[in-house]
């Protein structure tokens, strides 16, 4: 039977109950597409790792990222401060040599003053310029891919009505180069793009911010029934929800 066969509450239904830990997001294949930024994270996530001697992945999810990475430093520590992805994340990196240290992702880092020569994240909800710079080396570096400014947020306003221009303005790139660079670190690298994601059915929707959680923060199915089933009728007959993602690359240096 095809998504637009199955009926709005199986469709929503199946959604409730698909798990949503880690960062793995297989599970909407067929039902919603996300373009990739042009720079290939991964790629060059595996390069920077593999001139490192000591690293730190900050907010690693369930460790797909930094498992998938062509290689790793001889001592790799990933921090996550959900448990369930805590648990996910140490069955899949530790065989990888990887230690996973529960944290809950608010200062100060457990670690000492530069431990590390790499600190790597791949959107970070917060990002504590400070610790990042406590952390590193002299001559050591951040590389991370993070959510750009009003991210997807044509769905975001469909929940929730017009956001303030503040809101819709946070996240921007200038403004992480600005605190990387209040927190004594030298940017190097600062790019972004604009790309395309799709939903194809309701339980796309659904599942995604049950799992992105800070797109819709009080997103339940029951609070939102009538808006979904309204977005089930606009997706059945005029085709998928096209959203616009903000990804920005950015990497930055600590002097030597």
């Amino acid at each position: 039977m095809t998504e637009e066969m199955r009926t709005f509450e199986e469709l929503v239904a199946e959604a409730e109950q698909a798990p949503v830990t880690g960062w793995d997001f297989s599970w909407l294949a067929g039902r919603a597409t996300e373009q990739r930024p042009s720079w290939g994270y991964q790629r060059l996530l595996g390069e920077r790792l593999a001139g490192a001697r000591a690293a730190l992945d900050l907010q690693t999810g369930g460790g797909e990222v930094l498992a998938g990475a062509s290689a790793r430093a001889p001592l790799t520590v990933a921090t996550e401060g959900w448990p369930p992805n805590v648990a996910r994340a140490t069955r899949l990196l530790h065989p990888l040599g990887v230690a996973v240290v529960a944290d809950e992702d608010r200062p100060p880092l457990p670690f000492a003053d530069q431990a590390f020569d790499l600190v790597t994240s791949r959107h970070p909800v917060t990002v504590w310029w400070e610790e990042i710079a406590r952390v590193l080396r002299p001559g050591g570096g951040y590389f991370s891919q993070q959510v750009g400014p009003a991210s997807v947020f044509e769905l975001v306003e469909f929940f929730l009505g017009p956001q303030p221009e503040q809101v819709r303005a946070g996240r921007h790139p200038e403004h992480a180069r600005q605190a990387a660079e209040a927190a004594g670190l030298r940017v190097v690298d600062l790019r972004s793009e604009s790309l395309r994601t799709e939903f194809f059915d309701i339980g796309a929707v659904v599942y995604f911010l049950r799992k992105v959680i800070w797109m819709v923060p009080d997103f339940t199915v029951e609070r939102y029934w009538e808006k979904l089933r309204e977005l089930d009728e606009l997706i059945r007959h005029q085709g998928p929800f096209t959203a616009t993602t903000a990804r920005f690359l950015i990497e930055a240096r600590k002097p030597a």
